[in-house]
């Protein structure tokens, strides 16, 4: 059966079609918890006990909540809005040359497995800029049908297909939008759907989403089945654990984070000074001066949180012998020597806890010595701002498919070890012994 926190999962990543949506759906449940936005242009009055969120680029968000007395630190996660997909071009549309087909013109956004958006339904998702009265506003949209496919070509024509294949991006995963060019143009459908005048559309950032929906799988109801997984499964277990956790000393902060999958690079990712600036902010905000902040800083955590690899049944000689998560085996905490993971012996020990007050199991990650690995939020917020961070995240197969798979136990660990988590505050002895009170 599926349960209800997998349900409410299903239900949060049906709604977040694109990084755009994500923020949208979060900011609602936000404020659903009388949390209170915020203007980055606005001078900030934030008040003890108060909850605050704000966006940036709309795809972008960063909430704290900040405790009734004198704030001994940062408690803070931080997860990723965007998924690998194809981006529509500024002119997205062509036909041909030659015949009637009308294709959609796309070029890779992330290292996805680009085999996996063949031959199943698109819909298109993200926003249109529109200028009205000579101001540029941003409206949501999602074509939430089946719209495009990306057909493959038959074994009968490429015999090898079976035997490895390199797609090429211009070629081989153009989407097939219709025959005979006679249907409105997607723009036009885009402007019908965020109700607005194609003509007054400046801009736009608009990616192919897959239809299929996300369920729950296996002879025991043991699989949970979805596009986006990664990294929409952290970024809900994350903002449960914010939404439901007892006050604390420390100032909470959630962040979600867009362009991880392109590598962070952005003023709205985790490459940027976003996040030091906010905690900045907050503390000056609060009267703290310089020496403040960084008083709070030496007593902050940082949970880094994106999806880990499974062991794969079919390939366990992928997987490192001893440092590979199972599905359904709890919370993974992730490794690497040379920091792609920022995780160390400390900070391991730090989640360990938390994960044993919450009585939820712990796995590890480390790749094989021999293959390179990726990386991902934790170690580029490091280079802004010195913080104990720990990488962490649930295991899951076909990370960076159009529908991947992760165990329907496993969110539930991660909802109960991140209510801990913002439950406590962390405290550093003058002997440099840790604990969380």
């Amino acid at each position: 059966m599926l349960g209800t926190l997998n349900r409410r999962l299903l239900e949060f990543i049906a709604a977040s079609p694109s990084p755009f949506h994500t923020v949208d759906t979060v900011s609602a449940l936000l404020e659903q918890d009388s949390f209170t936005p915020l203007s980055p242009n606005e001078p900030w009055q934030l008040q003890p006990g108060g909850r605050y969120y704000f966006t940036v680029n709309g795809s972008s968000l960063i909430a704290l909540r900040i405790p009734e007395g004198t704030p001994t630190g940062f408690t803070m996660s931080a997860a990723h809005s965007d998924s690998p997909t194809f981006k529509l071009k500024e002119h997205p549309q062509t036909t041909a040359a030659g015949h009637a087909y009308v294709q959609l013109q796309t070029e890779r956004y992330g290292g996805m497995l680009m085999a996996s958006w063949l031959d199943r339904p698109l819909g298109v998702a993200g926003r249109v800029l529109v200028e009205k009265q000579g101001r540029i506003i941003s409206r949501l949209v999602h074509l939430d049908q089946d719209l495009a496919v990306i057909p493959s070509v038959a074994i009968h024509m490429n015999r090898a297909a079976n035997d490895g294949f390199k797609y090429n991006a211009a070629v081989d995963t153009l989407p097939l939008y219709g025959v005979g060019g006679d249907a409105p143009s997607v723009l036009t459908l885009a402007a019908e759907n965020a109700g607005v005048a194609e003509k007054d559309i400046v801009g736009h950032d608009l990616y192919l989403t897959c239809r299929t929906r996300g369920t729950v799988a296996g002879g025991d109801d043991s699989l949970l089945l979805a596009p986006r997984l990664d990294d929409l499964s952290c970024a809900f277990g994350c903002l449960e654990g914010f939404i439901n956790a007892d006050s604390s000393h420390a100032i909470t902060v959630y962040c979600l984070f867009d362009n991880e999958e392109t590598g962070s690079q952005s003023k709205q990712g985790a490459g940027s000074t976003l996040l030091r600036d906010t905690l900045r902010r907050t503390a000056f905000s609060l009267g703290m001066d310089e020496e403040g902040y960084q008083r709070l800083l030496s007593s902050s955590f940082l949970v880094s949180a994106d999806n880990a690899h499974a062991k794969h049944p079919n390939h366990p000689e992928l997987s490192d012998s001893q440092n590979a998560p199972i599905l359904n085996g709890g919370v993974v905490i992730k490794y690497n020597a040379n920091q792609h993971y920022t995780t160390d012996g400390v900070t391991a020990a730090l989640m360990r806890s938390i994960c044993r007050i919450a009585e939820v199991p712990v796995q590890v990650f480390a790749n094989r010595s021999d293959m390179a690995g990726g990386s991902t939020l934790g170690s580029i917020a490091n280079t802004h701002m010195p913080v104990r961070t720990v990488d962490i995240g649930l295991a899951q197969l076909a990370m960076h498919s159009s529908y991947e798979t992760m165990g329907s136990a496993d969110l539930p660990y991660l909802v109960e070890a991140m209510t801990t988590l913002y439950s406590k505050s962390l405290c550093v002895d003058n002997d440099g012994s840790l604990y969380w009170a």
